[in-house]
């Protein structure tokens, strides 16, 4: 049995339903998009802001991940399912910011993506870490994911096998070769 606790800005979390994480502001953007596919971009974007009442900003971050994102604004009445693997992925982030974000978690965000999209996607993600929302990243491509982080664990068979910033993991010689290719 695992155990343990979970503090968030030094309250424990770990016992609370989902729907109160998300009131924390934290929310994940989960692998393989999981959007709602019979929605439209839009209404996949409104669901971000299901738990918001503040309508007139809502619209204006509607905009913002249009901004963002502005294939998303061309593909707004589209069904999410008929979008491509790089737009659901973008959809799916877009749709995480419209929860307004303190902690942004993103599970394996490149997958499945050609490389001009992944990198398009990195770039965003890049976009919204400046904007200053904190981003916890999982993320198999080790060199994308290292180009971002302030902050990288290796993890191995459920086991934490290096951690360090991308200067102090580049030290390691076999951490190199297996996980970037250098």
């Amino acid at each position: 049995m695992v155990t343990g606790t979970i503090l968030f800005e030094k309250e424990r979390i770990n016992k609370l339903g989902p729907s109160n994480i998300v009131k924390k502001g934290i929310i994940h953007c989960p692998e393989r998009r999981r959007l709602f596919p019979e929605m439209s971009v839009l209404e996949n974007l409104m669901m971000g802001s299901y738990l918001r009442k503040d309508k007139d900003q809502i619209k204006k971050d509607v905009q913002q991940a249009y901004q963002l994102f502005p294939i998303l604004r061309e593909r707004e009445g589209q069904m999410a399912q008929t979008l491509s693997g790089g737009e659901q992925q973008m959809l799916a982030i877009g749709r995480a910011l419209m929860s307004k974000p303190r902690l942004l978690t993103i599970d394996e965000p490149s997958l499945g993506l050609a490389p001009l999209l992944k990198q398009k996607v990195f770039d965003s993600i890049k976009e919204v870490w400046k904007a200053g929302i904190t981003i916890l990243l999982v993320e198999q491509d080790a060199s994308i994911a290292l180009s971002l982080a302030n902050r990288a664990y290796v993890i191995t068979h459920g086991r934490i096998a290096a951690q360090g910033t991308r200067e102090e993991l580049m030290k390691h010689e076999d951490i190199r070769e297996m996980y970037i290719g250098i």
